[in-house]
């Protein structure tokens, strides 16, 4: 009677290299997918440039989709958060309004290189901005929902969207525990909305009745929708992005991000 040979038990080298190898697979995914929404965007525009032609001549010409998503409200009305802020409610803003200068954040709440970066250098983010030194902008995305499968990204936003019209702190912290209890980018566990009121109960008082209902509903799913077009729209094509009065901050170095002292050091030599 033969036995099955024991299997060697992975390391800590063994996980962090498999977390790489998945991260280069989302990078390839992420540009595969850009190039499919150009293809998509010239589609687009040559069939609205047909559309055109055949109404001038009298045929009538239909060209519509479907999302196909099936997820609950991801099709309703678009209902923006209260304290969204920007040209078309797609910018969170945390900080003192009248703040001399502007810190601008593009994550997405699958992307491991975010959770990387909030977790690391995330607090002293905060302390600059609460210390009035510049506000933060946050431009979300949900991009990795296309490239990995799933819906992880878009539900989470939703729910940050939910904790916003709570107010900009509760955003805050909310954004801070999805980070603090990021899955594997593989791992689609952001797609399920019991499990976002579960992490939502990590902020004191956030979980009232409205923001329970609005998860649950999806009600700021088109809003998701909407921020993540913003995102692409952008120039933007990795995450995280960060940039000071406009300027890109290099907060990865070596593969890593960047100590909390090294980033304030970068913040000074920006804003003198």
């Amino acid at each position: 009677m033969s036995t099955s040979p024991k299997k060697t038990p992975k390391t800590a080298a063994d996980r962090k290299a498999e977390r790489r190898a998945a991260t280069e697979r989302m990078r390839a995914e992420r540009e595969r997918a850009d190039r499919a929404a150009r293809i998509r965007r010239r589609t687009v525009v040559g069939a609205a440039s047909a559309a055109v032609l055949a109404l001038v001549a009298g045929v009538a010409f239909a060209v519509g989709g479907s999302s196909g998503s099936g997820d609950a409200g991801a099709s309703g009305p678009l209902v923006v958060p209260a304290n969204a802020g920007g040209a078309d409610g797609t910018v969170i803003t945390y900080g003192k309004a009248d703040a001399p200068h502007t810190l601008e954040v593009y994550e997405d709440f699958r992307c491991p290189y975010c959770e990387q970066l909030e977790t690391t250098t995330g607090s002293t983010m905060q302390q600059l901005a609460d210390a009035g030194t510049y506000k933060i902008e946050y431009h979300l995305a949900t991009f990795l929902d296309q490239g990995l499968g799933g819906k992880g990204s878009r539900t989470a936003l939703a729910a940050a969207g939910a904790a916003l019209n709570e107010g900009v702190d509760k955003f805050k912290q909310f954004h801070d525990v999805l980070y603090a209890h990021q899955p594997d980018e593989r791992d689609d566990a952001f797609g399920d909305v019991n499990h976002l009121l579960d992490l939502a109960g990590q902020v004191p008082g956030l979980k009232t009745d409205g923001f329970v209902k609005a998860v649950q509903e999806g009600t700021y799913l088109p809003w998701a929708n909407q921020v993540n077009k913003a995102f692409d729209r952008s120039g933007v094509t990795g995450t995280p992005t960060v940039r000071l009065n406009g300027q890109k901050l290099d907060v990865f170095a070596g593969g890593a991000p960047v100590p909390p002292e090294k980033f304030t050091a970068m913040v000074a030599q920006v804003t003198g």
